[in-house]
């Protein structure tokens, strides 16, 4: 059994580590087309992101089961299934993993690689308006947490030990989809929180934070109801 300083430990280094490979493939793919060079483009990014978060969930989920996202806290927290001082500290773990992962890329990366991307901080495209965006956001992180639910949570879903590479699945299709309207990471708030303080870029910034927390209580209820009604919470 784990203490409650090692799950938040987890927390910490998990979201640390999927702001620092998904906002850096962002940069990484800008700089290879600065450079004229051949860029690995969107299917990249996503694959990227999504790689990261099945690799931390599957090394992660057995501690403290591997949220890095404040949509899954928030879903879980809802669902009865972690008390309101973890989903605090759980949520303060993971806005500071992303800020330090964001800060060393700032730092560690040639200026021209994040400045113009913002640290690939994610944005609403120019004719999609914040509603819209609140919607799409809500939606995808609806799907990462109800994806989340079926494989980790539910003991009686057919993943369990894989369930990692299936939430995975869910942020690759995430960003395939998302990314020409609301960005790549807008489905975790976290996550576009970090960069966004690195890089001082706040344009649309609550669009990230209520569109997935909604979508993800939305998801969080309607599997709870249907689906995990013979599983009360502990």
């Amino acid at each position: 059994m784990y203490g409650f300083f090692q799950k938040l430990a987890a927390e910490f280094l998990g979201t640390f580590a999927i702001v620092f490979t998904g906002a850096g493939a962002i940069c990484a793919d800008h700089y290879l087309q600065s450079q004229g060079q051949t860029a690995f483009g969107l299917v990249g990014i996503a694959l990227v992101y999504g790689f990261g978060v099945a690799a931390m969930l599957s090394a992660l989920a057995h501690i403290s089961g591997g949220h890095m996202n404040p949509a899954v806290t928030v879903a879980i927290w809802v669902t009865r299934r972690l008390d309101t001082l973890h989903g605090f500290f759980y949520l303060v773990a993971q806005l500071s993993g992303s800020v330090a992962a964001a800060y060393l890329l700032r730092g560690v990366l040639p200026e021209s690689a994040w400045v113009t991307v913002g640290l690939g901080t994610p944005d609403l495209a120019p004719d999609v308006t914040r509603w819209r965006g609140m919607v799409i956001a809500g939606v995808l992180a609806a799907v990462i947490v109800f994806v989340y639910l079926a494989s980790i949570v539910d003991e009686r879903g057919a993943f369990r030990k894989l369930g990692g590479f299936a939430v995975g699945l869910a942020v690759v299709a995430s960003v395939l989809f998302g990314a020409p309207f609301v960005g790549a990471s807008a489905a975790n708030p976290a996550r576009a929180f970090g960069t966004a303080l690195a890089s001082q870029h706040w344009h649309n910034h609550g669009v990230f934070w209520i569109g997935p927390l909604l979508g993800g209580i939305v998801a969080a209820v309607v599997y709870d109801r249907f689906f995990l009604g013979e599983q009360p919470p502990a």
